[in-house]
């Protein structure tokens, strides 16, 4: 077993023909993974994404070959995985205005080149679910492009195939969320192609690391929301004064657990089942 790339939250090991994708207790804001890990928040996304990956298998393939059959030392948040050749994009999706869209928006009006109704605040609902794709970058920040960058990189049937998976994910997954008093605003998925040039869901999907999720009964636009996902660590870290620059600080023991529960609620919610 190599390993063969390391990210700020995830391992990449070559087993063989296939890819084991090990998710660690780390957390990442801004772009810097923080020096203190959430215990159980590896498990935590592998098993979520593992749920919605069987969500939505009747959608869109995935990447998923096991999530039994890992190394003893990764067992709960590991998954055995066919190596896809990844499309440069990460796809977005938001039915909500927050974050970096809600920034986007009160300068020019748009996300992503999408233009919106004037009017909207912090957490409002737009009229309907965008597709506001950014670049993926190795090091540094995304960057918002337009659907006509992705039609440029990668051609018109892909980026219209991506923008229909993006949204249609969304919106399933939003409504089953929204059974369970859960708002999904936004979330983000990557694709790749498989071996035999099968367009494929990869990475991870739905998580508290990749979505906005809110209490339904709490949502008021306007201002900033109660957050089961990571939004919650990066207020907290904001707060301190820290630049936002290597190194990050130390995350205390109580933010520490409060984002563990969090985390736990959501899968508990979305999936019906108890954490332990």
């Amino acid at each position: 077993m190599e390993h063969v790339h390391a990210g700020k939250v995830r391992d990449l090991y070559l087993d063989g023909d296939d890819i084991l994708l090990v998710a660690s207790d780390r957390i990442s804001v801004y772009d810097v993974a923080l020096p203190t890990p959430i215990p159980g928040k590896g498990a935590l996304l592998t098993q979520l994404s593992n749920w919605w990956f069987e969500h939505f298998r009747e959608v869109v393939p995935n990447h998923v070959l096991s999530v039994t059959d890992v190394p003893e030392e990764f067992a709960g948040r590991a998954m055995r995985c066919k190596p896809l050749k990844m499309v440069q994009v990460e796809c977005i999706a938001r039915g909500y205005l927050a974050g970096l869209g809600l920034r986007e928006y009160q300068k020019y009006g748009t996300v992503s080149g999408v233009a919106l109704p004037p009017g909207l605040e912090e957490g409002s609902k737009l009229p309907e679910p965008i597709f506001t794709p950014t670049t993926k970058a190795s090091e540094g920040h995304d960057e918002f492009i337009t659907f006509g960058d992705v039609v440029n990189q990668e051609g018109r049937e892909t980026a219209e195939r991506l923008r229909e998976l993006t949204l249609e994910i969304y919106r399933k997954g939003a409504e089953h969320a929204a059974g369970q008093g859960i708002i999904v605003a936004d979330t983000k998925l990557e694709f790749g192609w498989d071996t035999e040039g099968v367009l494929t869901l990869g990475d991870e999907v739905l998580t508290s690391d990749s979505s906005r999720f809110w209490p339904a009964d709490e949502w008021e636009p306007g201002r900033p929301q109660y957050a089961f996902d990571k939004q919650f660590v990066r207020d907290w870290a904001a707060g301190t004064g820290w630049d936002k620059t290597e190194p990050g600080p130390e995350v205390p023991a109580d933010i520490v657990e409060a984002t563990r529960r969090r985390y736990a609620e959501a899968y508990e919610r979305i999936t019906g089942r108890t954490w332990s």
